[in-house]
């Protein structure tokens, strides 16, 4: 049982990345999920949360018209599409069952490894 955070990698500012988070061992649709973030020397951050009922989407006010979140339940993965990334996206990108919004912390059953996103020219 695992979820895997993947696409993360190196952009320059303006670009876009496209996250996802693939689920084994347990089906999606039967959970709220959402993304956090990570950066160096700085709290953890909620970014955004999928509902599971109505597919509601919640984002942080830091990428709110941005960012889009989304889910496949066919292929049991979320996706997380970001577009006009800033210096300040950089961090390591988590995603996890639970969420309630887009704040955080939530309650956890399951939580990916991360994927590293870097915005640098």
């Amino acid at each position: 049982v695992q979820l895997q955070a993947s696409g993360g990698g190196l952009v320059q500012p303006g670009g876009s990345l496209r996250l996802s988070c693939a689920a084994s061992g347990f089906t999606l649709d039967y959970y709220n999920i959402g993304w956090f973030r990570q950066a160096p020397g700085k709290e953890r951050e909620g970014v955004s949360c999928v509902s599971r009922s109505d597919g509601t989407t919640y984002y942080s006010e830091t990428v709110k018209g941005r960012f889009t979140i989304s889910r496949d339940n066919a292929k049991n993965t979320v996706f997380l599409q970001m577009n006009s990334l800033k210096p300040e996206d950089t961090a390591v990108y988590f995603c996890a069952t639970g969420c309630i919004t887009s704040r955080f912390p939530w309650p956890m059953k399951y939580r990916g490894r991360g994927t590293q996103v870097t915005v640098s020219s």
